[in-house]
């Protein structure tokens, strides 16, 4: 029940600060930072409000999950894609968790990975109903001349 509670909190850190960030526009490290906050703080002041375990690990989670989503709507345009990388996210945090103990910017990479990985995966594209290869998306991405 704990890893499907870690799993939840990822992926809507990474819809709402998306969302934040995008149609609020908050941008995205104020979006990050304040969510974050609102979702840390409880479990800082009120440690015995849920199970040890929950309390340790459902703000380290959020806050990855909310790197997720301070990405770029040029990068990622669909709720579904950033729910299934808070999906990958919080599979590799719930795995690898203890692998990072004392290393920094753990989440951020674990974030980072994880929606790489998502961005590579083939996917439909909404407007014209077909498939599309994933990494040839991304590479156009990444290398993208500027046309003046």
């Amino acid at each position: 029940m704990t890893s499907i509670i870690i799993i939840i909190t990822a992926v809507i850190a990474a819809m709402v600060t998306f969302y934040v960030n995008h149609q609020l526009k908050q941008g995205p490290i104020r979006s990050s930072a304040l969510l974050s906050l609102l979702v840390a703080l409880p479990f800082y002041f009120f440690p015995h409000m849920a199970d040890i375990e929950l309390a340790k690990n459902i703000p380290v989670a959020f806050i990855g999950g909310s790197f997720i989503g301070m990405v770029s709507k040029k990068i990622v345009d669909s709720y579904i894609k950033l729910a299934v990388s808070g999906l990958v996210f919080a599979i590799i945090y719930l795995n690898t968790s203890s692998f990072f103990n004392g290393y920094g910017g753990a989440l951020g990479a674990s974030a980072g990975i994880s929606l790489l990985s998502v961005l590579s995966l083939p996917f439909f594209t909404p407007k014209k109903h077909h498939l599309t290869n994933g990494i040839l998306q991304l590479r156009k991405i990444i290398f993208k001349r500027n046309k003046h």
